[in-house]
């Protein structure tokens, strides 16, 4: 685990899921960690007697995400490392999908990292000189996502921006993308179906399981790590070798 001591850290959606599991890590790696979402927390989120910070945020607010980075530079004088994981959308026929659906959707998977993301980079010139970011996507930006089209549709602008970004930004601040696969969290048995869905999703998987919050916290320590200053614009995929193709379960071949 790298010695992140002198880091400070803000992690977006960091109360629960994969957001409270990466902000334990960091903390766990000494880093001082700022955490948001729109509540508070139901527990504090802590780690070997370190807490985060916690600011009630919404992040689609452009006002609030700047008074998100202000909060971090009141508490710790600085910023490193930012990572925009808050994200997600419920399930919606794209032929009902209403405009003020679709808009939300985008403003919170692909309109808040980029705001957010600027307004970080301020900061980190600001403060530090060198950072990192690290936009937090899903493999449905990489396939399609019927019921989630417009969920899928950001998370693939996310890519793409974090690639540019990660051109314009260089060399002070490198800014990378981590393409996470299904993920187990607290919330998993209701979206996949109870512990009968989970069973039967990872059996099909190559790892034959899901990712946990874990996975995805040692890929943003490594990124945020002296070991990748030269990984930038880069799309890890964090997938356990990804979804099997349809074309097997409509040739009859089932995998696992």
């Amino acid at each position: 685990m790298p010695d992140l001591e002198k880091h400070t850290v803000v992690v977006t959606g960091g109360t629960q899921g994969l957001g409270r599991g990466i902000a334990c890590n960091f903390l766990q790696a000494g880093a001082s960690v700022i955490v948001c979402a729109r509540n508070q927390p139901r527990l504090p989120v802590e780690s070997n007697g370190n807490a985060a910070h916690f600011l009630a945020t919404d992040v689609r607010d452009p006002d609030a995400s700047q008074a998100l980075i202000d909060f971090a530079l009141d508490q710790t004088g600085r910023l490193d490392i930012l990572i925009n994981n808050a994200g997600g959308s419920p399930e919606v026929a794209a032929a009902d999908a209403s405009p003020r659906f679709t808009q939300s959707v985008i403003a919170l998977n692909l309109v808040a990292p980029a705001v957010l993301s600027q307004q970080a980079y301020r900061a980190i010139r600001a403060t530090t000189g060198t950072g990192s970011i690290i936009n937090i996507a899903s493999v449905s930006a990489l396939r399609p996502s019927p019921g989630t089209s417009a969920y899928g549709a950001a998370k693939a602008g996310l890519v793409n921006l974090s690639r540019s970004l990660a051109q314009e930004w260089a060399p002070e601040v490198r800014v990378n993308v981590i393409v996470s696969g299904l993920a187990k969290t607290e919330n998993s048995a209701d979206h996949y179906g109870g512990t009968t869905g989970i069973a039967r999703i990872e059996k099909r998987m190559p790892m034959q399981r899901m990712a946990v919050a874990r996975d995805i916290a040692k890929a943003c320590l490594f990124l945020s790590s002296e070991d990748a200053t030269y990984v930038s614009g880069a799309t890890l995929e964090v997938h356990g070798g990804g979804e099997p193709p349809a074309y097997l379960s409509l040739q009859g071949h089932e995998p696992g």
